[in-house]
């Protein structure tokens, strides 16, 4: 598509049986045709067809067009790319510098050069919205806040279906999911896909819904057209909704009210956050000494660096900031009783909204006395400092703490410290620290919680072959992490260093998977269930690597191509709040198209989760294992299963080493770098065996690392413990 300037938009426009559409869309036609005409590419090029002529509140007129090439053998013609055919379009447009603006001439036309966007796309979608076809939908909301219904039945199954929407000009689409009733598929069956534009533009793409919706969800479009497409295949399938033309004018408030308290919101809350919005708040203080408190239920503001704001941009009285979803309440502070905050949606689709409430704060003191700062904003007491616990949500309360005097004498009043009580491991001589340990107690994220609600003292009672719990729930789906070798294992030094890594036989590990991504190795995976691998994000975050299509999940295998179980995928389900750039939230499930026999059982067997609570100690003996690269520089990558045993460091350690490392993460490696995860490996499992020949857990996923192998510098890995509500919220 692209912007024609210095056109009056006229609302025949929207009609194309109408003879000023007709007179247009052949103007346009032609002006596309010559240039592709006398291109590189004209031996291929077909035809141009004006689909939609619109206004996008910039003035002029929007074209939505397609253009046709037919290519005998795409490889064999390099020079027709997607970048290629756009690049043709932009050189052919020629600009004036005397004009300042990014207007030019193309063969006569008038022509945005900023606004051109092309993409290719499916010769399904073309045939889905061609003139003549059944499947689509036009329609028009003209009055600002009036609903328009909008409902979609699985008669229309099987077939692309597309309704355009278009309200009146200056003003934005709401759109409102009542209800969506599919399977649930990752978007390769039964799906509905939202553009920010009147045709299926990849670069457009607002939203895709890809499961079961039953409550509401609302979209917001930056401008007046939107286009839905549906793909819903035969069965009881149905989408509820409406959609609504509404204001797009810029939020601005001027707060100063007392009490100074109160909540800000998103713009267009709570519908989505669209990819371009704007909102200003100005905040005045009762007085000079009161600065500003942002309280944020799951959002954080950062410094910007060198690298732009993915999830929004914020200016703070002249200060750079971006905008992150987070999982946990964060406390921002600005040290003024005078603030202008202004808010920029900033991201490539739709977000989710956020909220946050304002009120004061002191700005000498900005916790109350006896509390501590966190450096998420929060205040805690500073007697729950270094006591085991994240009050703070980020750490920052139970790092850089010395170890903890145990008080093990009988006649100290002081209690005993909770890092030492009832964690697996015998820290007094009488072992008056493992006494009781079934005992309920207050709930706390460092106590074992049973499915009845209530909390014991023991850390670690998942799947220890001990029933702590009243209800038992404590040694429930504990049919894991009692793998059977084949044969037994060796204890020889004969290592293959891929780095520091032996050789694992068959049944060692039944539950580590190889993941191949169009027929090769990608990434590594573990088994939950009969049907449910636990991965890393990171190995799904692009738009070819995130369609389960080409990807395979190798099962019960130790040297590559001799699985005992291959399967597809599915589904792909990844953390809603992954942040490409930091690894935070690492973590993903994959569903297998169909489960693994119980036959295959012990080659093929679960790895135990931790619970919340999980504690290690070192009794705990954990492990690596993958098949990626041997080095950093190696590249070939090994056929036989490889495995390292690591140490896992302190958090305090962990941010020695990288700095800002997430409470999600966790560190692991040994002081030299010679035994630890590389290329390959991502998504792997880090299993550690509980004392005393107990069951193996998950207690890391293979993330990221500074290289491989390098002295000091330990492999990061996703810290499972933190994700075993997110897991069983899908996995069960």
């Amino acid at each position: 598509m692209f912007r024609v300037a210095n056109v009056e938009f006229i609302p025949e426009y929207r009609h194309a049986e109408s003879q000023e559409f007709v007179f247009m869309a052949n103007k346009i036609q032609h002006v596309v045709s010559n240039v592709y005409r006398m291109s590189t590419v004209a031996k291929l090029y077909k035809h141009a067809v004006i689909s939609d002529l619109s206004n996008n509140n910039k003035g002029g007129v929007l074209v939505h067009f397609w253009m046709v090439f037919v290519v005998p053998h795409l490889k064999s013609y390099p020079g027709m790319c997607e970048d290629c055919v756009g690049a043709i379009l932009r050189d052919s447009v020629h600009t004036s510098i005397k004009n300042r603006t990014s207007v030019g001439d193309l063969l006569g036309l008038p022509v945005d050069i900023d606004s051109i966007l092309v993409n290719a796309a499916q010769r399904s979608d073309y045939s889905s919205t061609a003139a003549g076809s059944q499947c689509v939908d036009k329609l028009y909301a003209n009055l600002p806040g009036v609903n328009v219904p909008l409902n979609v039945y699985s008669s229309w199954g099987g077939l692309s279906c597309y309704v355009k929407l278009t309200s009146a000009p200056g003003s934005v689409i709401r759109l409102t999911i009542d209800s969506f009733m599919i399977e649930p598929s990752d978007c390769v069956s039964d799906a509905l896909t939202v553009y920010d534009a009147l045709l299926p533009i990849r670069g457009r793409t607002l939203h895709r819904v890809c499961e079961p919706v039953s409550r509401p969800l609302s979209l917001v479009s930056t401008s007046n057209v939107m286009l839905l497409s549906f793909r819903m295949t035969h069965g009881n399938k149905s989408f509820r909704g409406h959609f609504e033309a509404i204001s797009d004018q810029m939020g601005v408030s001027h707060i100063e009210t007392r009490p100074f308290q109160g909540h800000l919101y998103s713009p267009f809350h709570p519908s989505m956050l669209p990819p371009r919005c704007l909102c200003t708040w100005t905040f005045q203080t009762p007085n000079r000494g009161l600065g500003v408190e942002l309280r944020f239920e799951n959002y954080v503001l950062k410094r910007k660096d060198m690298r732009g704001c993915e999830s929004g941009w914020w200016k703070v009285n002249e200060v750079i900031f971006c905008g992150g979803y987070v999982g946990h309440a964060t406390v921002f502070r600005i040290a003024d009783h005078h603030a202008e905050v202004e808010f920029r949606c900033s991201s490539r689709a739709a977000e989710q909204p956020f909220q946050a409430s304002y009120s004061s704060f002191n700005i000498s003191q900005p916790c109350p006395e006896g509390y501590f700062l966190c450096t998420s904003g929060l205040c805690v007491e500073k007697s729950r400092r270094c006591d085991g616990l994240d009050d703070c949500l980020d750490e920052s309360d139970e790092v850089f703490c010395s170890k903890p005097s145990k008080n093990c004498d009988e006649n100290e009043d002081t209690p005993m410290h909770p890092f030492y009580v009832c964690n697996g491991e015998r820290d007094c001589d009488d072992g008056r620290d493992e006494v009781n340990c079934s005992r309920e107690t207050t709930c706390s994220a460092i106590k074992y919680q049973c499915d009845s609600g209530a909390c014991i003292l023991k850390k670690n009672a998942k799947c220890d072959g001990v029933a702590d719990c009243l209800d038992n729930s404590d040694e429930d789906d504990c049919a894991c992490g009692h793998p059977s070798p084949v044969k037994k294992v060796s204890s020889s030094t004969e290592f293959e260093r891929i780095v520091g890594g032996a050789s694992a036989v068959e049944g060692e590990w039944p539950w580590q998977v190889s993941l191949h991504f169009s027929g090769n190795l990608h990434c590594g995976a573990s088994v939950l269930s009969s049907d449910w691998l636990i991965s890393a994000a990171h190995c799904f975050s692009k738009d070819r690597t995130s369609d389960p299509r080409p990807w395979t999940a190798h099962l019960g295998m130790v040297t590559q191509g001799s699985a005992r179980f291959v399967a597809e995928i599915r589904r792909i389900v990844v953390h809603e709040y992954y942040n490409t750039r930091t690894f935070d939230y690492d973590v993903a499930l994959l569903q297998l198209k169909r489960p693994w026999p119980a036959s295959l059982r012990p080659l093929v067997q679960p790895v135990c989760l931790p619970g919340r609570s999980q504690s290690l100690t070192q009794e705990h003996h954990c492990w690596v294992t993958g098949w990626g690269y041997r080095s950093e520089e190696d590249k070939v990558l090994p056929t036989v299963l490889q495995k390292a045993e690591v140490s896992i460091l302190s958090q305090s350690e962990c941010k020695k080493r990288y700095g800002p490392i997430s409470p999600r993460m966790l560190c692991a490696g040994v002081p030299t770098g010679e035994q630890d995860a590389c290329r390959g490996d991502s998504g792997g499992p880090l299993s550690c065996r509980a004392p005393g020949e107990g069951r193996w857990f998950l207690i890391g996923i293979v993330s990221w690392g500074a290289g491989c192998g390098r002295p000091n510098l330990p492999g990061v890995y996703t810290k499972v413990s933190k994700f075993t509500s997110w897991i069983h919220d899908h996995v069960t």
